[in-house]
C-alpha cells in the first residue's frame, strides 16, 4: 500500500479513525461475524454539489457470520 499517494492515505485514515465503528454498526446490525473482502463488489459514483463535487464510494460485502463449533 502506497501512504504516499494522498487518496490511499485518506482512505486509510478513514479506516483508522471509523473501523471500529463500523465493525460496531455492522456487528449490531448482523450480528457476530465478518464481511468478505472475496465475495465483495466496489462502486464509485460522482455526485454533483454546489460547494464541490463528491465521491461516493460503496464497498459491499457478503456477511460471513462466525460459525459455533
Amino acid at each position: 500500500m502506497d501512504l504516499t499517494d494522498p487518496l490511499v492515505y485518506r482512505l486509510s485514515e478513514m479506516v483508522q479513525v471509523y473501523g471500529t465503528t463500523i465493525s460496531e454498526l455492522v456487528r449490531e446490525e448482523f450480528g457476530d461475524g465478518i464481511v468478505s473482502a472475496i465475495d465483495f463488489e466496489l462502486d464509485l459514483q460522482r455526485v454533483a454539489d454546489p460547494k464541490g463535487d463528491r465521491a461516493v464510494i460503496t464497498l459491499n460485502g457478503k456477511f460471513l457470520p462466525y460459525r459455533v463449533w
